[in-house]
């Protein structure tokens, strides 16, 4: 005996379909991967979600005022971890996963997941991202900035400015009623101008009420592809960009398993906004 496959969108018990209802459902009747209703945030979880961000962006912008060549990347955490704590919130890092420390901090060739080291010291001409999850009131925020230290070369600011440039375009990409993979191809043809590698083994996501939720954002892929983007969805897009091939690998020599190299080891750059859809496109709720 056959069974009948269960819709993931549900409308309201005992409630008129809304706009949202009919044109999730459509999609869902052609195929399409829909989100589950509890993705969709109420304006009370957005509020929180906000004022999460706030201090998330306090955390990056007191990072800018300090870093500088010669300081270590266990200062870095240092000053996130105060900046943090000191505005009621907590450090959404520390201790996920084994992760030891408050904030990733990944210089030149490290993609991701950098851990503060007191032997990392910051050089004239490195660049590092500094990401960073806030969690105030159990509402999760989650950005990262990439930072030029002194003079670098012409090679690592273009990376670093097409990086954000990719943020920015997969943000545009991103419409009410489209999809996932909209951002991925948008940012995917972007980097393909300049013979880039876009990471393939780590993606944006859900976030707000966890550290990570649905959906995963690709940061490639073809349009119309992925989940459908709906009002009050909350995510991250955060590509990484690779100066060469996309391939990545973990650094053996890491005990904690958690820094993520490019597998040429040419220099990479990230960054990262913690978004919510709505009618008109996507608002920004951490910088």
């Amino acid at each position: 005996m056959g069974f009948k496959k269960r819709k993931r969108w549900q409308p309201l018990p005992g409630q008129p379909l809304t706009d949202m209802d009919e044109k999730v459902m459509y999609w869902e009747s052609k195929g399409k991967e829909v989100p589950t209703r509890d993705l969709i945030r109420t304006p009370e979880e957005i509020e929180g979600i906000r004022r999460s961000g706030v201090v998330n962006t306090g955390v990056l912008d007191e990072v800018a005022r300090h870093i500088h060549a010669g300081m270590s990347t266990l200062e870095i955490d240092r000053i996130c971890h105060d900046y943090c704590t000191s505005h009621g919130a907590i450090p959404a890092c520390l201790g996920y996963e084994g992760f030891p420390k408050s904030v990733c901090t990944s210089i030149n060739e490290v993609v991701c997941h950098g851990i503060p080291k007191a032997e990392d010291v910051l050089m004239d001409g490195d660049i590092v991202n500094v990401d960073f999850t806030t969690i105030l009131d159990g509402y999760y925020s989650d950005a990262s900035r990439m930072f030029i230290i002194g003079k670098t070369t012409p090679e690592k600011e273009q990376l670093v400015r097409v990086a954000k440039e990719c943020l920015e375009i997969g943000m545009e990409a991103a419409k009410p009623y489209g999809f996932v993979g909209d951002i991925g191809h948008a940012i995917e043809k972007h980097c393909k101008k300049y013979h880039y590698g876009v990471v393939r083994d780590l993606c944006g996501h859900g976030v707000g009420l966890k550290f990570h939720e649905k959906p995963d954002v690709a940061h490639y892929g073809h349009r119309g592809q992925g989940m459908l983007l709906v009002p009050g969805m909350v995510f991250t897009i955060e590509p990484m960009i690779n100066m060469g091939t996309w391939r990545v690998f973990i650094d053996e020599g890491d005990p904690y398993g958690w820094e993520v190299i490019s597998e040429d080891e040419l220099p990479s750059a990230q960054w990262e906004h913690t978004l919510v859809m709505t009618e008109h496109g996507v608002e920004i709720l951490t910088y």
